[in-house]
Formats: C-alpha cells, structure tokens, sequence
C-alpha cells in the first residue's frame, strides 16, 4: 500500500493525477470553460434548429484573426492557434518562454447549405449559423388506373 502512494506522488506519475483532477472538476461542476482551453479544448454545442443548426464555441481571450473555419464534405472545423508572447524590452532575459495553444474541433453535417453559413464573434463567444439544404419532397403520387 505504500508503494502505491509513493507511486501517485511520483512526478512521472502526474498524468494520471491530471486525468482524475478534470474527471473530479467535471463532477463537482469546476469544469470551466477557462480549464478546458487550459487543456487545449473548448466546449461546443450544437443546436438543431428547423431550417438550420446552431454552433455555440466558447473561447474566452480567443480574438477573431486566432480562429480559422473550414467547411471540407461537410466537415465544419473550428481551429484555434494562440501565441502568448509578450515583449518587454527592459528585461535581460537569461530564460524565456512562450505560450502556443493549438486546439480544433471537427463537426459532420449531412445535407447543409455550404454557400450560407454565417459566423461571428462576441465576447468570447463563436456563433456559426449552419443552414440546412431545403428538403425535396422525393414522394410521388401513383395514379391507380
């Protein structure tokens, strides 16, 4: 038994630490949108409306030129890349690092309208109007004779 507590503090561990830390978050209602960009991820629903579907994307500190939709055979991908790099020139930096989150989302869609989607940006908030193609009525009437 000990072992296995000197095992779960062991630093090569931390990975499995991580994972029951988000599975605890998640549970106990702590899972933020801010911790999940933190784990290079960003919540996503997805609304069935009647003529369209709706995309909400969290992105909190995510400015518009950071973000790239594509639309690939219905493939709708939302790809996020942030560099955090800050320029102080008064400091003689023996060490310095810089922060990239790159994170994506792939969504299918069957039978949408390609030409019309809408996209826009609000406080950290990514809405995208995917308009669904018109239903044919593929039903034919046959006359008895």
């Amino acid at each position: 038994m000990n072992n296995l507590r000197l095992r779960r503090n062991n630093i090569l561990d931390r990975g499995f630490e991580d994972f029951y830390n988000v599975i605890d978050d998640f549970f106990n209602g702590s899972f933020t949108p801010a911790k999940a960009m933190e784990a290079g991820s960003f919540k996503v629903d997805i609304e069935d409306r009647d003529d369209s579907y709706g995309i909400i994307a969290e992105l909190p500190g995510i400015d518009k030129d950071e973000i790239e939709i594509t639309l690939e055979e219905g493939k709708l991908r939302i790809a996020v890349e942030k560099v955090e790099d800050e320029e102080e020139k008064e400091k003689n930096y023996l060490h310095r690092e810089r922060r990239v989150r790159s994170m994506s989302r792939t969504m299918y869609f069957k039978d949408i309208d390609e030409e019309n989607l809408e996209a826009s940006l609000d406080q950290g908030v990514l809405e995208i109007k995917v308009p669904k193609k018109s239903k044919k009525d593929d039903m034919k009437k046959i006359e008895i004779q």
